[in-house]
């Protein structure tokens, strides 16, 4: 489970990062993306981050583990791992 979490000021760049994430999870919040993310994609999440902001924009990547407590209020459902089967 990976939380994206950022406060970009230039609507521009705010909303072509928004638009990033949306490849990777979901949206939660304004400015807030759950992701369930292989290695492999998480490493490519990383990498493009740099290349979508400024100086002045602040971005949180969060990975958390298998024993992280998380709890949701609202419209937003939890993200669930899927399972997958290939046959």
């Amino acid at each position: 489970m990976i939380v994206v979490i950022y406060d970009i000021i230039d609507n521009r760049r705010r909303a072509a990062f928004a638009k990033y994430l949306q490849g990777f999870g979901i949206r939660v919040q304004k400015s807030a993306f759950e992701c369930i993310l292989p290695n492999a994609k998480y490493e490519k999440l990383i990498r493009g981050i740099p290349g979508l902001i400024e100086k002045e924009d602040k971005v949180r990547v969060y990975k958390l583990t298998s024993n992280a407590d998380i709890r949701a209020w609202g419209t937003v459902e939890l993200v669930e791992e899927e399972e997958v089967v290939i046959i």
